[in-house]
């Protein structure tokens, strides 16, 4: 009887246990600007960052440098002229998940919403953004997120371009797909 229950017991941690921290260098991010005239994205895979969920940490950040938006004098004006990347070359968001508690192996692989809350850091200002998202776990064992939110560039003393034929929207959507690997 205590081999039985030694097993079962076993075999209900193994169900929901977890590798307890996940990491990529290589997620994407996508922004959209749509302007009343103009409408155009930037992307970047060079997206890095780190979920624990033992620790309850989430982290990513991106290198501005590595976003491009199709059209290479945009893509100078925008890191020299409105996001300075020479003196803010990233963007970081570190916060937690609000929903940790419903995190296991069993809704990991049926696919979960999550709560992330924290801080979003670009251009040197920082502001709380609760960011809505999706964990998957695959069947190799990594962890799939997709997230979406918006930055509004008021909110992060970003200039808006005044020339004629080069608008920029008040409030960028973002995107971010990340595989993430145990660490």
């Amino acid at each position: 009887m205590k081999k039985i229950l030694i097993l079962f017991l076993i075999w209900c941690f193994s169900e929901n246990a977890l590798s307890q921290a996940y990491i990529t260098d290589d997620g994407s991010i996508k922004f959209i600007s749509r302007a009343p005239l103009n409408e155009f994205d930037g992307n970047s895979s060079y997206l890095n960052g780190l979920i624990d969920l033992d620790k309850n940490l989430v982290d990513f950040y991106i290198d501005l440098n590595t976003i491009k938006t199709g059209i290479s004098l945009r893509d100078s004006h925008m890191r020299d002229s409105y996001l300075e990347t020479n003196d803010y070359p990233y963007a970081e968001f570190t916060g937690t998940i609000e929903n940790i508690e419903q995190i296991n192996k069993q809704t990991l692989k049926r696919g979960l919403k999550v709560v992330a809350k924290g801080d979003f850091t670009i251009h040197g200002e920082k502001q709380q953004k609760e960011i809505n998202g999706r964990l998957k776990l695959n069947d190799e064992g990594k962890l799939i997120l997709e997230a979406k939110f918006k930055v509004a560039l008021k909110d992060h003393n970003i200039e808006k371009p005044s020339l004629l034929g080069y608008e920029l929207a008040d409030v960028q959507d973002v995107e971010i797909k990340a595989i993430l690997n145990e660490k």
